[in-house]
C-alpha cells in the first residue's frame, strides 16, 4: 500500500510503487512530455523499472522525491509531483528542494500541475519548514512557465545552460513568506 502524503479536490499525491510500472513508462516514454526533461524518451520498460527504483532510494536517503499523482476520478496515475532534494548541483545550487511535474499530455491544460505545485509548496514550507524552493524550466517551455510565475509564484531569478542537453533554463525560487495560496 502506497503511503498519501496529500489529497487535493481532484488528486491524490502518494508514493511511486512498483504497480506504476506501465503508467511511468507511458509517461516517461512519451516524446511529448520529454521534449524539455533534458533526456530521451525511455524505449523499454526496464528503464522505467530503474526510474522507480531511484525514486524509491530518494524516498528512503532522503526522505521525500517525487510523488506519483492520481486521478480521483479516474483513478489513474496522470504523472508526478513533488519535491527533490538536489544532491547533485543544479545551476550552482545542491542540497536545496526544487519543485518539480510532468503530466500526461491527456491532462495537460486542465490545472492539475498547477493544483499539484500548490499542494506540494503547502507540504514543502508548512509540513517540512523550508524557507525557499527552488524550480526550473526550460526556456521554450512557455505552459510550465507561465504555471510557476502566474499559478505559483515563483521569482525569476535568471537563466542557466543545463549540461544534460546544453538547453537554456529559467531558474526560479519561491520563499516561504512570499507564498499563498491564490
Amino acid at each position: 500500500m502506497a503511503k498519501i502524503f496529500i489529497e487535493t479536490p481532484r488528486l491524490i499525491l502518494r508514493e511511486i510503487i512498483s504497480e506504476d510500472l506501465d503508467r511511468i513508462f507511458l509517461l516517461d516514454s512519451d516524446p511529448d512530455v520529454m521534449k524539455y526533461i533534458g533526456v530521451k524518451p525511455v524505449k523499454t520498460i526496464e528503464e522505467s523499472v530503474e526510474t522507480i527504483k531511484k525514486i524509491q532510494k530518494q524516498y528512503q536517503e532522503n526522505g521525500i522525491a517525487r510523488w506519483a499523482v492520481v486521478e480521483k476520478e479516474s483513478n489513474l496515475l496522470i504523472g508526478w509531483s513533488g519535491l527533490k532534494l538536489l544532491t547533485v548541483p543544479i545551476n550552482g545550487f545542491k542540497n536545496v528542494y526544487e519543485l518539480g511535474y510532468r503530466f500526461l499530455p491527456e491532462f495537460w491544460g486542465k490545472g492539475y500541475a498547477t493544483e499539484s505545485g500548490k499542494a506540494v509548496l503547502e507540504y514543502g514550507f508548512n509540513e517540512m519548514n523550508l524557507d525557499t524552493i527552488y524550480a526550473c524550466v526550460d526556456i521554450e517551455n512557455f505552459n510550465s512557465d507561465k504555471i510557476l510565475k502566474d499559478k505559483l509564484g515563483f521569482e525569476a531569478k535568471g537563466t542557466f545552460i543545463d549540461p544534460l542537453d546544453d538547453a537554456t533554463c529559467n531558474w526560479y525560487e519561491l520563499e516561504k513568506e512570499k507564498f499563498k495560496i491564490k
